[in-house]
């Protein structure tokens, strides 16, 4: 796909692309905005550097790919804004205990319909490029399988259970082990290690088995990119074909920022 408004660098074979020639403290051109669509739903994170949004240009950014989503659950890590509750702030510092998502993670997976994507600034990073995210594509660890395994996961469903990360009044949901993106139609898989609890068309012991397996096989090194923030540095991922870890490598330094979710359309598609 070509882009004429926007720059678009490829940054590994499965996932990833940085943006640029762009300048997300002005409003956007239509033209910028369908280019940022395509390239989201091409390359399922796209990154920004150099960009020292607002809080109103941040939301203004997430509302041209949808309504915004509301954290379900009670509140952890991240603590919404008291005036504006579709924002969150993500601070972390040597008073911290513990961060958000260090376990490898699709946000709010356990909800009935799950946020489209989620977008991520921040302002104050740690020295020496600590506190990166990881990020693989559901896309390639799908076509990574056998076609065996391909045929026997087809049809199976997941429980998504949110009350061990966000406490015993957030949601539970079932959906499929094998989605299909809305947009693109492409196979993926729809389980995650901090939220999936089993597999319910199969006894305990073949589920623990199977979901270790997918745990092992999604996070391949292959399918993965590692994304070395700098201060207002943005990254934005589709939250329907991606998932991230946070790593906390940097105490007691400072990360800081804010993320904003955008409501998600539907429940994942079965494939």
């Amino acid at each position: 796909m070509s882009y004429q408004s926007i720059s678009v660098t490829p940054l590994t074979p499965h996932i990833g692309a940085e943006i640029g020639d762009i300048d997300l403290t002005k409003p956007l051109s239509n033209h910028e905005v369908k280019e940022l669509h395509d390239a989201f739903a091409e390359f399922q994170v796209i990154f920004f550097r150099d960009q020292s949004i607002d809080l109103d240009q941040h939301v203004a950014l997430a509302r041209h790919f949808g309504d915004l989503h509301i954290h379900v659950g009670p509140a952890t890590e991240s603590k919404p804004l008291r005036d504006r509750p579709e924002i969150r702030a993500l601070h972390f510092d040597e008073t911290s205990e513990k961060v958000a998502g260090e376990m490898w993670h699709t946000d709010q997976s356990c909800a009935a319909i799950p946020p489209l994507g989620s977008i991520l600034h921040l302002h104050q990073v740690p020295p020496n490029g600590g506190g990166a995210t990881l990020f693989a594509s559901m896309y390639a660890a799908y076509d990574g399988l056998s076609e065996r395994m391909k045929a026997f996961l087809d049809g199976l469903t997941s429980i998504h259970d949110g009350r061990p990360v966000f406490g015993p009044n957030a949601p539970v949901a079932v959906h499929p082990v094998i989605a299909k993106h809305p947009v693109t139609g492409r196979k993926l898989i729809y389980v995650n290690r901090a939220m999936t609890t089993r597999i319910n068309e199969l006894p305990v012991e073949e589920s623990d088995a199977i979901l270790a397996f997918l745990y092992g096989h999604m996070v391949k090194p292959d399918y993965q990119i590692r994304f070395h923030w700098r201060p207002h540095s943005i990254a934005f991922w589709d939250n329907r074909c991606t998932q991230h870890k946070a790593i906390w490598d940097y105490y007691p330094n400072v990360r800081s920022g804010h993320r904003i979710q955008i409501k998600g359309s539907a429940a994942p598609l079965a494939a």
